[in-house]
């Protein structure tokens, strides 16, 4: 698995996803401001990953915070904060990790700048290894609900890509595939920006486990005909009523596994869960650029002048969700109360 996002000396490297699978290329962060942009612009993508990417920006900017005071150093960097969090709406990881980082400055208080320059960094990293063994554990827990011998359909990208490493929705198809489990795999191409095609292929592929992609619309025709056992996908932030914002095309999906009596599940860690958030609702759902509908790599395939509405996620009522597996365990209905008790532990 190729490492989404990683420290190399004092800048940061993030493989850029817009170019895969035909080309590895590193795109080199040298202050927060680069970070901001590669999330901005889908160099890097996934909710778990961008969150890691907000705390290594943040670190990465408190070197360029020229201040000989704990107060001056922690007014700058505030304000820097405040820019990253604006980076991409939807996914909540991102205002969760900005909050760490945040708290980890307010608790050393009065300290050195530069030494809580060090601790920043730290912190960041340690984010990066905790989403690793987070995911693993939501591969773990996950692996119990697939049968020895199953067809799993899945949308968007929910890998190593999206995360700190190894995956969530992938996660749990990884570890089944790893316990010897006949895994097969459908991936939704995700138009527009086919994540499916171009990113969840490119690492199944990767790793030997069989794929196949479906253009978006073709995934109730082959649940119609018995062709699915199960949906995995991943989350971009879940209300704590058990509504699940994720990328756009997840809500038809769902909607048509509960038609077909399908299992439908979201691997997602425990920093996707919003709990200040009532409902999917209340989810502020990114709009991107149209041209992302009109254009095909910046080649105009629609008519000229055409509208088009690029919403970047939907929200999927939790009355479709069978289940949520976190690294804490597999959440069921009704989840507002089995939230609370599950972060309780």
């Amino acid at each position: 698995m190729l490492p989404t996002i990683e420290w190399k000396g004092k800048h940061i490297r993030m493989i850029d996803q817009r170019k895969l699978p035909g080309k590895v290329e590193w795109v080199i962060c040298k202050n927060d401001k680069d970070v901001v942009r590669a999330v901005r612009c889908m160099v890097i993508r996934g909710a778990p990953a961008i969150g890691v990417a907000a705390a290594m920006g943040l670190a990465l900017g408190s070197e360029t915070i020229k201040a000989d005071t704990y107060d001056a150093f922690e007014r700058r960097f505030r304000e820097m904060a405040g820019w990253m969090v604006k980076a991409r709406p939807t996914a909540v990881n991102l205002r969760w990790a900005v909050e760490r980082m945040i708290l980890l400055v307010e608790q050393m208080g009065g300290r050195d700048p530069e030494e809580i320059r060090i601790a920043l960094r730290e912190e960041s990293e340690k984010m990066l290894s905790e989403d690793i063994e987070i995911n693993l554990k939501i591969g773990e827990h996950g692996n119990k609900l697939v049968p020895r011998k199953a067809v799993i359909l899945t949308h968007c990208n929910a890998g190593s890509l999206a995360t700190g490493g190894y995956g969530t929705a992938l996660g749990v198809i990884r570890a089944a595939h790893e316990a010897g489990k006949q895994i097969e795999v459908i991936a939704d191409e995700t138009r527009p920006w086919l994540q499916g095609l171009r990113l969840t292929a490119f690492e199944l592929m990767e790793d030997g486990i069989p794929v196949t992609v479906i253009a978006d619309s073709a995934a109730g025709s082959l649940m119609r005909q018995g062709k699915v056992d199960l949906v995995i996908t991943g989350a971009d932030r879940i209300a704590a009523n058990g509504d699940v914002a994720n990328k756009i095309g997840t809500y038809q999906v769902a909607v048509l596994a509960r038609e077909n009596k399908i299992p439908f599940y979201v691997a997602a860690p425990l920093s996707t869960i919003d709990l200040r958030i009532k409902s999917g609702d209340r989810i502020q759902v990114e709009e991107r650029d149209p041209s992302e509908i009109s254009h095909f790599q910046k080649i105009r395939v629609g008519p000229r002048g055409v509208k088009a509405y690029n919403p970047a996620f939907d929200v999927t009522p939790g009355k479709y969700v069978t289940g949520i597996i976190t690294e804490k365990g597999i959440l069921k209905a009704p989840y507002p109360k089995k939230m609370k008790e599950l972060f309780r532990k």
